[in-house]
């Protein structure tokens, strides 16, 4: 019964992430996207909408994207799906036991993860990749929110220097830690929190500059996952 209410509960808050039309810039920019279009998804209904989390209510998991690319979650309407940044992350999911398939390319493709939940600190697909201040912060509720309903939550991912600062932000200004700069961004860095908090791991963000560049490997990522792993068990 505790868990189809904490579902419910997630459900409830994902609705109101899809409803939300809080900042102007980011509503503009990816109706326009939904409208133009990509040469490649012509024939593709965009979603155009904030995108909800995603995952398993239980998880044990949590990885803190950045925003919704605009033509993968923002036409696909999931998390890191439709765009290479998911090709990446998806097949380290899976070869480490959170993910039930390698790939991801719509919400009807039968994907779901195992023991992992997928959020971001931005819901809407960003105009080139990065949000304002003003916007992560109008957003920033509903992560703080997700935080509180996740009670199983025993390791955090984040994908980037600024999903890190995102993160630290709630436990941060709760008090529960004294400064971010007390964890530092660098790839495969490990942090004991304070407070009962779950330990963190960072990651290069699994975007397509980063991958392609070879900024982040597969066997980094795998490496990260496979951290992940071994500390749930």
């Amino acid at each position: 019964m505790a868990a189809n209410r904490l579902s419910l509960k997630l459900a409830k808050l994902q609705q109101e992430v899809i409803a939300c039309r809080l900042c102007p810039r980011l509503v503009a920019h990816r109706e326009a996207v939904a409208s133009a279009k990509r040469r490649a998804y012509l024939r593709c209904e965009y979603w155009g909408r904030p995108v909800p989390s995603f995952g398993d209510p239980a998880a044990r998991l949590l990885i803190v994207g950045l925003a919704p690319g605009a033509h993968g979650a923002n036409r696909t309407g999931r998390m890191f799906t439709g765009d290479s940044s998911g090709d990446f992350l998806y097949k380290a999911l899976f070869d480490n036991g959170f993910a039930s398939q390698p790939n991801s390319t719509g919400r009807s493709d039968g994907l779901h993860l195992i023991d992992a939940y997928i959020t971001a600190p931005v819901r809407c697909a960003p105009p080139g990749n990065k949000p304002t201040r003003e916007e992560f912060a109008a957003c920033r509720p509903f992560l703080e929110r997700e935080l509180d309903l996740l009670a199983n939550v025993k390791v955090v991912v984040t994908l980037g220097r600024l999903a890190l600062d995102a993160y630290l932000g709630v436990p941060l200004d709760r008090k529960l830690i004294q400064r971010r700069s007390g964890y530092p961004f660098s790839h495969g860095a490990h942090f004991r929190l304070p407070s009962g908090l779950p330990t963190l791991l960072c990651c290069y963000h699994p975007s397509r500059q980063n991958t392609q560049t070879g900024v982040l490997t597969m066997q980094m990522l795998q490496s990260v996952f496979g951290d992940a792993r071994r500390m749930l068990g």
